[in-house]
């Protein structure tokens, strides 16, 4: 398995302070790729540090969360997500495609909107000894493959729908003209209406929800750029009328207006070069 491309979308910040922090992700093999979007691991050391808070932004994905003896499926969060690090651990995950996971849960992918569920609930018994298992791996490969075998155990019949959602929500990534719902169904052969019910079943939420978080998704990864930013452009080129309708959104959903944003990012910026500058101090003379 190899690690996917690109940075990951949706982490709010990107520079912690004091501690170690790992953040892996693996591209899954052949046979699974239609259904999973990559394996991801997030791992932190603060002993003896103050904990810290991470947010990230939501995207149209049902992700399987093995932590603390425990595995728990989570549907598409409308929020951010904000969780506090403390002490030592891990966290080990599978990213399902958007609407990949629908064929697992045989049910409206809306059910799960703003909750989790347990893991037995999609895959039956055995969640306390996968959930070992994850935990026993030394690293993310081993994790991966764990996932694999259980995943290919309970592989579902192919569900063509699956792949037509899965082309549909690649295209709102890929072209930043998709910027309404009617373009979307006109590009695609499908009504409107139609459209709505196609992505609350497999993905979750509408498609109006999923245009919107992308396209906020893209302004908080050219704030973190450090790149001037023109913000009447930038609202534009992400499909709103005007200025003010985005700053509203972005406040929202961040927490804070993109400048003061973009002002936070910076500041955090200089503190971890600060930090990278400053000499080590020499070990002690025997």
């Amino acid at each position: 398995m190899t690690a996917p491309t690109g940075k990951p979308r949706g982490v709010l910040r990107q520079r912690l302070g004091a501690g170690a922090f790992q953040h892996d992700r693996r591209a899954p093999s052949p046979a699974l790729a239609g259904l999973v979007e990559h394996y991801w691991q997030v791992g932190w050391d603060l002993r003896g540090l103050p904990p810290q808070t991470q947010e990230t932004l939501p995207h149209p994905n049902v992700h399987l969360v093995v932590e603390s003896g425990r595995a728990d499926v989570y549907g598409v969060h409308t929020g951010r997500f904000t969780r506090v690090l403390a002490g030592q651990d891990r966290v080990f995950g599978i990213k399902f495609r958007a609407g990949a996971f629908q064929p697992f849960l045989r049910a409206p992918v809306s059910t799960l909107l703003n909750r989790s569920m347990r893991m037995t609930e999609a895959f039956g018994a055995g969640e306390e000894r996968f959930a070992r298992d994850i935990l026993a791996c030394p690293d993310i490969d081993a994790m991966a493959a764990v996932a694999e075998r259980m995943l290919l155990r309970h592989r579902p019949a192919p569900d063509p729908e699956v792949e037509r959602i899965g082309a549909l929500v690649a295209d709102l990534v890929a072209d930043r003209s998709l910027t309404t719902v009617e373009r979307v169904a006109s590009r695609h052969g499908l009504g409107v209406r139609a459209l709505q019910r196609l992505f609350r079943h497999y993905v979750g939420v509408g498609p109006k929800w999923v245009i919107g978080r992308y396209r906020l998704h893209e302004a908080v990864a050219q704030l973190q750029a450090g790149k001037p930013i023109a913000w009447t452009g930038l609202a534009l080129e992400l499909g709103y009328f005007d200025q003010a309708h985005f700053i509203r959104d972005f406040r929202a959903l961040v927490g804070r207006s993109p400048a003061d944003y973009m002002r936070a990012e910076n500041t955090a910026a200089m503190q971890e070069l600060a930090r990278a500058s400053r000499p080590k101090p020499r070990s002690a003379a025997r």
